[in-house]
């Protein structure tokens, strides 16, 4: 795992300074701090920091060079089965120099091109420079598991894991208005487009060619849709998934340096635990993070089970002032202002971690692939939020917060809106009446996937939102995984994302993710013989924390709620009409259905005061 940087200057005389090229790839110390490398060539420089997984010697120093001089490549990820290839690279005449996946996949570039990349079951972000064709090629994974953000500025193409290396090398740090409305409408910014004017991702699946002449071109090179639909059918699906999760784990165990697991004592993170326990994996090191509001709380569960296997098990709590510091962190690293309010665990969590291991597996995506969020179960009969709209402004649901954002979201009529609003905590209504904000956003993107959910799976409204969700809510969520992670130096895998079992379970009936309460139908079953019934039968939590709590009741965030009421962002055209000293004195008075409003705007006014400084 490491961080990756370029600049390419489409002005063929003009050459890549060293010293920014070094100050960009240094600002990214933190994803990489066992080895630094950088490549210059005229117009060309990539830059690398590494975090040593495989071949931890100096044989994986990056920027690598192929064996005949004509590639150069910087690489962040991983190739969970690179050593597939060593037979036929060999009887292909290359000689295999170092235990590293970064050898083998410039060597597979090299034989193949671009066309290897399906036959890869990995994370990754990589840059590879043709010194004959004057061409630069950048590529991302099948989900965006790995982060790759680029800009156009002064004729030139910088490309960086994170959107600080940009502004360090002098992209100007501006916000776009259509960005600040996806973050305000949606949470995150969805697709190619970022909080900022002039950043832009490149697309999960999708790679890039840059050349000399300025002539560029974007390919998707992974459609998910057509994986789906190609699929073949899948005649024992219990059994197909449990030896496929088995062998996604399995690869995903490959590494030089210890690996341990992020476990909240959920169903997701305990198959893993089971996972390494059934297939006899020893020394493993389980991860949690606790608190001490009961309702919130998973760790009774996550100790018995690491306590079960006989593994190490770690947990904290996070709170006051260290709450704070990790929440300034966070929002440092994550370069925009955070969304999921999970951010501060996660990084604290990976520090905590950080002494024992270098990998840690997650459970993430699970949730987006088998239908386990109960926001899903609103879309399986779309005609009874007509019904439940009429109960909106009732008493009944005054002190039923679950229940009172279902009547908010039966507010939306247009299917297309209740699966682009499924993740949201505020909706388009609840953001008039009370941000005073009545446009909504353009959201091309997210209708461009909502159409193609539609299309592949027609009048199947729960189906659709998870398609969906595994091209935009997911992202937000890996892009969380990864800067948390990675801000300790700490790799982190996704075993549910292995692209076997995408497709394969975009391609099983309904049946087998929704049935029961719960959702994840086919993973229960896959593993009700390897978890004991308090993992398998308690309520899901998830990482979620009593945010209106913290800021409020905490003395650490005093200070902060009372500046939020004097913050600058309202000083902003989009904000101006927002009332924000009422918002925060209803939340100070007790009432908790005001910490979706309110929390958006208390992350946007840290970032703005803490981040934005920095560049």
């Amino acid at each position: 795992m490491c961080g990756i940087n370029g600049i390419f200057h489409l002005q063929s005389q003009k050459k890549v300074a060293e010293n920014v090229l070094v100050k960009m790839r240094d600002s990214l110390e933190h994803r990489g701090p066992d080895d630094k490398g950088f490549y210059i060539e005229k117009n060309i420089g990539l830059g690398h920091r590494r975090l040593s997984i495989l071949d931890i010697t100096t044989a994986g120093h990056q920027p690598f060079f192929s064996d005949n001089g004509r590639f150069v490549m910087t690489y962040n990820g991983e190739i969970y089965n690179f050593k597939s290839f060593y037979t036929e690279l060999k009887s292909n005449g290359f000689d295999i120099k170092t235990s590293s996946d970064t050898e083998v996949l410039i060597k597979l570039f090299e034989l193949y091109g671009i066309n290897m990349l399906n036959r890869l079951n990995g994370m990754f972000a990589f840059a590879i420079w043709d010194k004959l064709e004057k061409k630069l090629t950048v590529v991302r994974d099948r989900m965006g598991v790995k982060p790759l953000y680029y800009s156009f500025h002064n004729e030139t193409f910088y490309f960086a894991s994170e959107q600080k290396a940009l502004f360090t090398a002098g992209i100007p740090l501006k916000i776009a208005q259509d960005g600040l409305e996806e973050y305000v409408f949606n949470r995150f910014v969805a697709g190619e487009n970022t909080l900022y004017e002039n950043i832009h991702k490149l697309l999960p699946g999708h790679f890039m060619t840059i050349e000399e002449s300025g002539k560029v071109t974007t390919t998707k090179w992974w459609n998910l849709s057509d994986e789906i639909l190609n699929h073949s059918e899948i005649r024992n699906p219990i059994e197909w998934f449990r030896e496929t999760f088995d062998d996604a784990m399995n690869l995903r165990m490959v590494s030089d340096v210890s690996v341990g697991v992020l476990l909240s004592g959920g169903l997701d993170s305990s198959s893993i635990l089971a996972s390494l326990y059934h297939q006899k994996f020893k020394g493993i090191e389980a991860f949690n993070m606790g608190f001490k509001e009961k309702k919130h709380n998973e760790t009774h569960i996550a100790q018995l089970l690491a306590a079960k296997m006989d593994y190490g098990f770690y947990t904290m709590q996070l709170e006051n002032q260290n709450l704070f510091d990790n929440l300034i962190d966070a929002t440092y690293f994550q370069d925009e202002p955070i969304m999921h309010l999970s951010e501060p665990h996660i990084l604290a969590v990976s520090r905590m971690a950080k002494p024992q291991v270098k990998v840690l597996l997650s459970g993430e995506g699970a949730d987006e692939l088998m239908g386990g969020y109960v926001r899903y179960k609103a879309l399986r009969h779309p005609a009874l939020l007509h019904s439940i709209t009429m109960l909106g402004h009732s008493d009944f649901l005054k002190n039923k917060p679950r229940f009172e954002k279902l009547a908010r979201y039966s507010q939306i009529t247009r299917n297309s809106e209740r699966i682009i609003y499924n993740g949201s905590n505020i909706y388009p209504n609840d953001i008039l009446e009370t941000f005073r904000i009545g446009k909504s956003p353009i959201n091309q993107y997210r209708n461009m996937i909502f159409k193609e959910a539609e299309s592949l799976y027609p009048k199947n409204l729960r189906r659709q939102a998870l398609y969906f969700d595994q091209h935009t809510y997911l992202c937000s969520l890996l892009d969380r995984n990864d800067r948390c992670t990675m801000g300790a130096s700490i790799e982190c895998r996704e075993p549910f994302l292995d692209p076997r079992l995408i497709a394969g379970l975009g391609s099983l009936p309904d049946k087998w993710l929704f049935t029961g309460k719960k959702g994840k139908y086919i993973l229960k079953k896959s593993m009700e013989k390897r978890l004991p019934q308090e993992v398998l039968k308690f309520k899901k939590v998830g990482l979620s924390a009593p945010w209106g709590d913290y800021i409020t009741k905490s003395p650490a965030f005093a200070d902060e709620l009372e500046s939020l009421t004097k913050s600058e962002i309202f000083q902003m055209p989009y904000f101006d009409q927002i009332n924000i000293k009422k918002l925060v004195q209803k939340l100070r008075d007790g009432d908790s259905r005001i910490t979706s409003y309110v929390m958006p705007l208390f992350m946007m006014h840290i970032w703005m005061k803490t981040y934005t400084t920095k560049f």
